[in-house]
């Protein structure tokens, strides 16, 4: 069962861990045992927007990490799935529907993919080396590695694209007179590019940290409007021998929250501090939906917008709270280092406990 369709069941799903809007089945971005990460931006598209219920962007990405061991095998399950039952319905815990298309980012341990859809349709394009970022619109130009089989086609039929010389998804998809939100893209798309390419050759998980955080290029937003909602760092290491570490801050505004580690082993600790309320009559759940609204934050959460309070009230005391999580964040890159290059072995059970024991200690200091 997925936000509002239910599809066949595979027969083995992966382990995953996600960071998604709590009313829906899937995600915004998250990760599998097997190393293979995918996130996802909403686009807008010359395809029709379809507010009859199909699969969400977000069901995509928590499917493509269920079922496909790899970052090629993501994008096959995702490209299957919006094929045959199409994207579609509300995005937003609001009475009037939010609807948009997706594009996503694929990456695991060798390669990385990007995948950017109009409705029905898709092209994606294989990133070997190097860095790549994605924002609120259609990028894939005329480097296309796969496409949906119909892809030019309807570009022909709709008179989006002449048919002779090269094909560019982008340019015959993208829409002519873009809504206002889109414009903010392209400068958060530029703004991400750019500060990829001042780090080219020596980007590290605090790099993609930073990025996040960078309020002037409008990549972390913080305005009440639409706050960054939450933020995921991967590091993937090639070497097989070695364990994949994904950060998550579980708490919005990167800028004024903690990355904390976490790693795929047996026995995991369960982590109710970060997991939503459920709810017996949901009104996402319920026909008509979304009718009335319900308080779905978790404990660090609310604790994290409490302390987020104080800092706007008192400055000093803020900025000594930020210090003070800035160094717990420390800790954590410092402790993934060294698991990473090597130098210190810790016991699965420490491992099985990091996420939980991290999120602990943040509660403690607010």
């Amino acid at each position: 069962q997925c936000t509002y369709l239910e599809i066949e069941q595979a027969e083995h799903t992966h382990a995953v861990v996600l960071s998604r809007p709590a009313w829906l089945w899937g995600a915004e971005m998250g990760a599998n045992e097997h190393g293979v990460c995918v996130g996802n931006e909403g686009v807008w598209t010359r395809e029709p927007l379809g507010e009859d219920e199909a699969l969400l962007g977000m069901d995509l990405v928590r499917l493509g990490l269920e079922r496909g061991s790899s970052a090629r095998e993501a994008l096959d399950v995702i490209t299957a799935l919006l094929e045959r039952y199409g994207q579609g319905g509300s995005c937003k815990e609001e009475p009037v529907p939010f609807v948009y298309h997706n594009t996503f980012l694929l990456a695991d341990r060798t390669e990385a993919w990007v995948l950017e859809t109009a409705g029905h349709y898709w092209a994606a394009q294989r990133i070997p080396e190097g860095s790549r970022n994605i924002s609120n619109q259609l990028s894939i130009g005329s480097e296309i590695t796969a496409e949906h089989a119909g892809l030019r086609q309807r570009a022909q039929s709709q008179g989006w694209w002449g048919g002779d010389g090269q094909f560019s998804f982008a340019e015959a998809f993208s829409l002519e007179q873009q809504p206002p939100r889109m414009e903010a893209a392209k400068a958060r798309f530029r703004a991400g590019r750019e500060l990829l390419r001042q780090h080219a050759g020596h980007i590290t998980a605090e790099t993609f940290m930073s990025i996040l955080r960078d309020k002037e290029s409008g990549i972390c937003v913080d305005s009440a409007g639409f706050r960054t909602a939450g933020s995921m760092v991967s590091v993937l290491p090639r070497d097989p021998a070695l364990p994949c570490v994904h950060f998550f801050t579980a708490t919005p505004d990167p800028s004024r929250s903690v990355f904390k580690p976490f790693v795929f082993v047996a026995g995991i600790k369960p982590m109710p501090q970060v997991r939503s309320p459920t709810f017996p009559h949901d009104p996402a759940k319920q026909i008509p939906r979304f009718q009335s609204s319900v308080d779905r934050r978790h404990e660090l959460y609310r604790r994290h917008q409490a302390a987020l309070e104080l800092m706007e009230q008192d400055q000093e005391r803020g900025q000594k709270l930020l210090e003070t999580l800035r160094e717990l964040e420390q800790q954590g890159l410092e402790g993934m280092k060294a698991l990473l290059e090597g130098t210190e072995t810790p016991h699965p059970e420490e491992l099985a406990d990091l996420f939980f024991d991290c999120v602990e200690a943040e509660m403690k200091f607010y």
